[in-house]
């Protein structure tokens, strides 16, 4: 992911918020893992199914 303008990196839809987001460095090597595109959408996916 070397040289990649913003316009053009990868991007997922949150499943709790519904938005968009993209890649983010720190989530380099667990890009396939992301589900939610922040703790807070993540917390509250776990409210939402327990």
């Amino acid at each position: 992911m070397k040289n990649v303008k913003k316009e053009n990196l990868p991007q997922k839809t949150c499943p709790v918020c519904g938005r968009p987001f993209s890649w983010r460095k720190k989530w380099e090597k667990v890009w396939d893992e992301v589900k939610y595109c922040s703790d807070r959408c993540r917390s509250n996916s776990k409210k939402a199914s327990g």
